[in-house]
């Protein structure tokens, strides 16, 4: 690319400069033609000046013209032999001077010619030659032309180094554009497009920064969504397994009974994927709004064996007030699954759950007899945590998509107060 830059700035140097450079060099070969000519009649004028007076007089001139080498000057008899000067000893072109009006050119192949006549009452006299050699002319031309070309070769020179600086400037940005783009395509979303001061050039880069921005968001909604995904679906997937289990061991048990449950077990795994793929695309949560009493009674009720297997209580509370409160149940069904997991894993003794009235918004806090260690147990995968550290930074990502809270009230005995919005 640098290459090319270059070679096409030097190009369309050299066609400038042709294009402005040959007529100039036409009209300097043409400029010292005329003042050449315009010297030789200042040194015939000058002459027949001088000698006039003799020629008048009918007397053979005796000045001696001065003039510069390598210019000649001779005067003439109308018939064309030489009187005096330096010249040939005859003149061609007499009779047109002669009958002539003015200056007459008469230039050869090897000088340019100039002739005066001097007339007395319109009869001439003499003829005045003034001669200088055509190779003057083209020392001359040649000189400037040299001149010309000398500041050609300086103007493609100067070309050159700027088209260099330019190509630099421009390729060296876009090599790194070029660069960053193939990080961005082996998976680096990290990256960033350095700014080169060039409008167009940054623009590109800046879309680049916004693509690898999206990229590497769209690949963390994925790898949250698996993470999440595994982690809600590991409770119920493990009572689905254990109820299966259970049923084999009693060959006496309904199946009937173990096929229902069953069905709703595989009916809470549908909603969880439902409810989690619709917070990993970042859509608005589903609105299945419920009465709080009746959601919290139908969690408790499916917590209620997982707890007493492990000899601890649950015990519900609902006030009157908001009992009959309507909320997205989803939300609610997620996040108590988390926070009654978390319980039920790290906690100890009694678990309780209490919706009460806080206001403008329904408080339901979750209390156990344990104790929570750590500031940052809301951080996904944090060090503190004693399980994955996915499940309660998962569980406030829930709450706050919904327009609530879900705060650690107290860390011994351990209280989460999750505080959503009520539906109108």
């Amino acid at each position: 690319m640098r290459r090319r830059i270059v070679l096409t700035t030097l190009l369309t140097a050299l066609v400038a400069i042709g294009l402005f450079g040959t007529p100039l060099a036409v009209a300097v070969a043409r400029y010292f033609v005329t003042s050449e000519r315009a010297e030789l009649e200042r040194a015939a004028d000058s002459y027949a000046l001088d000698v006039s007076g003799d020629i008048l007089r009918h007397r053979t001139p005796d000045r001696t013209p001065t003039t510069e080498d390598p210019t000649s000057v001779a005067v003439y008899s109308p018939a064309g032999a030489l009187l005096a000067g330096t010249g040939p000893a005859t003149l061609a072109a007499a009779g047109e001077a002669a009958h002539g009006d003015g200056v007459v050119s008469a230039d050869t192949d090897d000088d340019l010619v100039v002739i005066i006549p001097i007339d007395d009452d319109g009869t001439v006299v003499a003829l005045v030659r003034a001669a200088t050699p055509r190779t003057e002319v083209y020392r001359h031309t040649g000189l400037t032309w040299l001149g010309m070309a000398g500041l050609a070769v300086v103007a493609l020179l100067s070309a050159y180094l700027v088209a260099r600086r330019q190509a630099r400037r421009l390729a060296r940005p876009l090599e790194q554009l070029s660069a960053t783009a193939r990080d961005l395509g082996d998976g680096d979303f990290s990256i960033r497009a350095s700014r080169a001061g060039i409008p167009e050039i940054d623009s590109v880069g800046e879309s680049l920064d916004s693509t690898a921005v999206r990229l590497d968001d769209l690949l963390a909604r994925e790898r949250a969504f698996s993470a999440d995904a595994s982690h809600q679906l590991r409770t119920p997937l493990a009572g689905l397994r254990l109820q299966l289990e259970a049923a084999l061991e009693n060959p006496s048990a309904d199946l009937r009974q173990v096929v229902e449950s069953g069905v709703a077990t595989t009916g809470r795994l549908d909603r969880t994927v439902t409810d989690l793929l619709a917070l990993a695309r970042d859509t608005p949560p589903l609105r299945d709004a419920t009465a709080v009493a009746d959601e919290l009674t139908a969690i408790a009720h499916e917590w209620h064996p997982a707890l007493a297997g492990h000899g601890r209580e649950l015990v519900l509370t609902v006030e009157p007030v908001v009992a009959g409160a309507r909320l997205s149940g989803p939300v609610l069904r997620q996040i108590m699954t988390v926070l009654l997991d978390n319980a039920l894993r790290h906690g100890a003794g009694t678990v309780s759950i209490t919706a009460r009235d806080a206001g403008e918004v329904l408080a339901v806090d979750v209390a156990d007899e344990g104790t929570v260690t750590g500031t940052d147990v809301f951080d996904r995968r944090s060090p503190g945590a004693r399980g994955t550290g996915i499940g309660l930074a998962l569980a406030r990502r829930l709450a706050e998509a919904e327009g609530g809270r879900l705060r650690l009230t107290k860390p011994h005995p351990a209280v989460f107060t999750l505080l959503l919005p009520l539906d109108d």
